[in-house]
């Protein structure tokens, strides 16, 4: 099977295909949040050794500039960076810092975004370490980076995280230390997306720490939807994936992305969500 889909990547790299357009509105910052699924589970015909050429696709298909995905692991990371050229990642693992565990990266463009400085802080009463925090079943962390649109200029702040999903506290504790984060980070006052997995539906009181702070593209998209985000293989339907923003002018689009890809109703048990934010 191996060698199946490394002709399939082999094929579609020769034809150019896994290669992303970049997005030509030098004014709109294309961005996905997307939990991956963690390779190391165990899913049968799901497992990422049959699913990852359809993520593969659906990049190069949406073409984002920046891309935060929760649960991959360092050889998930890798994989896509080293099949989809345009794109480079930051990020580490959850338990040492480095490259053990999970990791909360951020994909972006090299065409249309560059790297200004970046790092990773855990979602704990110690986050400079890593370290468990609250009532959290598991450590938990937050990517952030500031960038540079170059076809624009634009400085923008970007957060990526996976909130607990267990710990009750751990969830709204390690929200609110994303906000105090951002807000040291941000003496500039740059626009700010924050993507990530939240473990809660729209309606819970945890997503009152956003209120007045930031706004859920979902929610303030000119185009949207109401899909559900989380599918569990087709058994499921909930929302608990966001894209959240402040400074950006509007939201023209946000898209949970139901699409098919390499004829695979679910190329996780989490859609992809996208939004399109407009300096």
């Amino acid at each position: 099977m191996r060698r199946i889909v490394l002709f399939v990547l082999f094929v579609l790299a020769a034809a150019g295909q896994l290669t992303a357009q970049e997005n030509t509105d030098k004014d709109a910052l294309v961005v996905i949040s997307y939990n991956i699924r963690n390779g190391e589970a165990n899913d049968g015909t799901n497992s990422w050794r049959y699913r990852y050429p359809c993520t593969l696709l659906m990049i190069q298909d949406q073409k984002p500039d920046i891309m935060g995905v929760q649960e991959a692991y360092d050889y998930q990371v890798l994989l896509i960076s080293e099949n989809m050229w345009d794109y480079k990642a930051i990020g580490v693992g959850r338990e040492d810092g480095k490259s053990e565990g999970e990791h909360m990266s951020i994909f972006y463009n090299k065409k249309t975004v560059a790297l200004k400085k970046w790092g990773t802080f855990w979602l704990s009463e110690t986050p400079d370490k890593p370290s468990m925090g609250w009532d959290a079943a598991c450590r938990r962390t937050a990517t952030w980076a500031i960038m540079k649109d170059k076809r624009n200029g634009r400085d923008f702040l970007c957060v990526n995280t996976h909130l607990d999903h267990v710990g009750k506290a751990a969830r709204r504790n390690g929200l609110e230390l994303i906000l105090s984060k951002v807000n040291e980070m941000n003496g500039k006052n740059l626009p700010v997306v924050l993507t990530g997995d939240f473990n809660v539906e729209p309606d819970d009181p945890v997503l009152d720490v956003l209120d007045g702070k930031m706004l859920s593209a979902r929610d303030a998209g000119v185009k949207t939807d109401i899909h559900g985000t989380y599918n569990n293989w087709g058994k499921e339907s909930s929302i608990i994936d966001y894209i959240w923003y402040s400074g950006f002018s509007s939201c023209p689009e946000y898209q949970t992305i139901t699409k098919k890809y390499g004829g695979r109703a679910f190329i996780s048990d989490h859609y992809p969500v996208k939004a399109v934010l407009e300096f």
